[in-house]
């Protein structure tokens, strides 16, 4: 009779899944019970009513290698992916001080920002984008979200995007995708970057009670999403991204218990893998701690990210050079006694895209970026119409190279990123319907070029 019931429900929703743009995005905000999401969903309630059917972590962590991709630029807003926003914004501010999502609610105040925002979130990510995600072969997805989404301690962030993990989780149980969410920015921001929600020159996490705020926008994301009735689609809660060791101020002594902590947390509800990002140092520097060995800690995953962009020697590289560098960094990342895996990758070999560097900063490839010197010009990178057909080749090569290695040394990866306004050098969506970024078919990859590394 439960069963019956559960296929009814679910059959009720199938014409809003597969017509999107039927679902009210008013009702989401309100609660309603509505397919997309609200206080209690169908899927939510199907899921509770079968969950003596549906029993542990619906993801092989060891076995199955992650194919992912990330929704960046969604719930946390990057310049350089959406730039249209930040250049509209600042159309008549002469000082153009509007560089990342903290100035935008700063400069603008709660209701101008939230507008901007709503408008934002309501359209950049849709049923349609994780179709096509899932069309593409990958299976798992990425989802950065602030510590703002669920409490701003009075700073002058927008909260709001928190139902939107909701809308996700839905999107992704239709399609059969899994998520893995990912706090992006803390209170102080953990690394001085854009990408942290509040771009700086010194980050001020772990100064005051940030860490400690931190664990507490940790501990309601663990509370509601470690739940055993999401484990179907949440194969993993990230503790925070990039935490910038290599500055002085941030601490790996605290950083170490702050993962601590926030596994604590994410433990107090259930077996959910908890994913820890290295710092920018090699994955098994943490080796043995949070293991079986420490106090006999379970289900911890490492993510690793690799880049090739932000170094003006790397920009000089040809694309083949590129290619032998991810084969012979593939040990760098290997050897940790924990799952692993790459969790921000590219394709691209250049800067170009535009605020890449930061809203209103140049790129180092054609010598914009104050102290860079000039390689090559910028401008056809960003479009991928004017591609060359050596430059396909070559970018597809270091994509196949990259995928090959990550797959031999590591649990899997996640593409960085779905989409972008003009970055093609970045953006999936493009490189797939370009044919630059390979097809996975039947769960393969689809190699052109063969195994480079």
């Amino acid at each position: 009779m439960i069963i019956a019931r559960a296929i009814a429900a679910l059959s009720l929703c199938a014409a809003a899944l597969a017509h999107p743009t039927l679902l009210d995005w008013d009702d989401l905000h309100r609660g309603s019970d509505h397919c997309g999401s609200g206080s209690k969903n169908v899927f939510e309630t199907v899921l509770l009513t079968t969950s003596s059917e549906k029993r542990g972590v619906g993801f092989r962590w060891g076995k199955e290698k992650i194919r992912g991709v990330n929704i960046g630029g969604w719930l946390v807003l990057e310049p350089w992916i959406t730039p249209s926003i930040f250049d509209a914004a600042n159309q008549n501010r002469p000082q153009k001080d509007i560089v990342d999502e903290y100035t935008l609610g700063k400069a603008l105040g709660r209701d101008a920002a939230l507008s901007i925002l709503r408008k934002h979130w309501n359209t950049w990510v849709r049923w349609e984008d994780f179709n096509k995600i899932k069309q593409a072969g990958f299976n798992v997805v990425r989802i950065p979200v602030g510590y703002w989404a669920y409490d701003t301690f009075d700073s002058p962030y927008v909260s709001g995007a928190n139902v939107y993990i909701d809308a996700a989780i839905d999107w992704a149980r239709s399609l059969g995708l899994k998520i893995v969410i990912d706090l992006h920015g803390a209170p102080g921001s953990q690394n001085g970057y854009d990408n942290s929600g509040q771009r700086m020159d010194r980050p001020q996490w772990q100064t005051g009670n940030t860490v400690q705020r931190t664990l507490q926008v940790l501990k309601t994301i663990s509370q509601k999403y470690a739940q055993k009735q999401y484990q179907d689609v949440i194969i993993g809660i990230q503790l925070l991204n990039e935490p910038a060791l290599y500055i002085e101020g941030i601490s790996r002594d605290v950083t170490a218990q702050f993962y601590r902590d926030g596994y604590g947390q994410v433990r107090d509800v259930s077996d959910t893998p908890v994913i820890l990002h290295d710092g920018f140092q090699a994955p098994n520097t943490w080796n043995g701690f949070l293991t079986p060995s420490d106090k006999n800690a379970q289900n911890v995953a490492i993510d690793h990210h690799e880049y090739q962009v932000f170094d003006q020697g790397l920009l000089q590289l040809s694309a083949l050079q590129h290619q032998q560098l991810v084969c012979s960094k593939s040990e760098s990342y290997n050897g940790a006694d924990k799952w692993t895996f790459v969790g921000e990758w590219t394709g691209a070999m250049t800067d170009c895209a535009k605020y890449l560097n930061g809203y209103g900063r140049g790129a180092r490839y054609d010598g914009t970026l104050p102290g860079s010197s000039f390689i090559g010009k910028c401008g056809f990178q960003n479009d991928i119409n004017q591609w060359p057909q050596s430059f396909k080749d070559g970018t597809r090569r270091y994509i196949e190279a990259q995928i090959a290695a990550y797959e031999k040394k590591t649990q899997g990866w996640f593409w960085w990123n779905f989409k972008t306004e003009g970055a093609a050098e970045w953006d999936a969506f493009r490189l797939i319907d370009a044919g630059v970024f390979p097809a996975i078919r039947g769960g393969q990859v689809e190699y052109k070029f063969g195994r480079l590394c």
